[in-house]
């Protein structure tokens, strides 16, 4: 299940029904799940977890020291959960002391070619990254979320579950959940309806989010008013209770 060119450090744990390709570089402190296949050509540093059912193909860069220049060789981590797939020339760094210590992707993403996700960034279950998407250090990614090809998340921002960000969006402010963003600077561009649609959320649950998307963005409301009249609509509906909570914690402020 290992071909004899690939290189892999003593120290590294291997579930049995591991797979590695040709020519890949297994770095030290490295773990790797059953059922996980490696293609050739992949390298992953440690201290660096993967969990079960993965698929790293060829020439992606995993657990690599953080592109920051406060890091100075501290332990800091990376860790993946199971049934993610990571494409071509993916780049995943590890975390930094200052940011927690730990990047972390959770289950079932879909990360496509070229992608980037910088240190300390937190990612949910159930993300699709598009060719090129890449996250500046500290971002936060909920689940569900889908990132357009060539889509750019500046540092500590913070998107949402099941929003849509367009291909080549420059997110420098947080996206709430449910929201469709585009644009370079990106801007809110309405409900995400057919991603809320194809969850299979009721109708009554899309009425609601259209309408705390009114709310929000087209009632000429400031931010502060608008929380309060969400109350009421949050009261009966979890996933506006999502958005309510998502503004009340927002740090940089939300796309317009």
């Amino acid at each position: 299940m290992i071909h004899p060119t690939a290189l892999i450090d003593p120290s590294v744990k291997l579930a049995d029904s591991v797979e590695i390709g040709a020519y890949s570089v297994i770095g030290a402190d490295v773990e790797i799940g059953e059922k996980t296949w490696i293609g050739p050509h992949v390298v992953i540093q440690g201290p660096t977890k993967i969990g079960s059912e993965n698929k790293l193909f060829q020439f992606s860069s995993i657990g690599e020291v953080p592109q920051d220049k406060k890091f100075h060789g501290e332990v800091s981590y990376l860790e993946i959960g199971d049934r993610n797939t990571i494409r071509e020339f993916a780049t995943i760094n590890r975390g930094t002391e200052d940011g927690g210590g730990t990047t972390r992707i959770g289950n079932d993403n879909w990360l496509m070619a070229y992608i980037h996700i910088a240190h300390d960034c937190q990612i949910g279950n159930n993300t699709i990254f598009a060719n090129n998407a890449s996250l500046a250090g500290h971002a936060v990614i909920e689940d569900n979320v889908i990132l357009g090809g060539f889509t750019l998340v500046h540092q500590f921002c913070k998107i949402g579950q099941h929003a849509f960000c367009g291909m080549g969006s420059a997110i420098s402010k947080d996206v709430p959940p449910y929201t469709m963003v585009n644009g370079s600077p990106a801007h809110a561009h309405g409900l995400n309806s057919e991603g809320i649609k194809r969850k299979g959320f009721s109708k009554e649950t899309l009425k609601a989010l259209r309408d705390s998307y009114k709310i929000i963005y087209r009632s000429n409301n400031t931010l502060d008013v608008a929380k309060v009249e969400l109350k009421s609509l949050a009261e009966q509906f979890p996933e506006v209770q999502n958005v309510l909570s998502f503004l009340e914690q927002s740090e940089r402020g939300i796309l317009r």
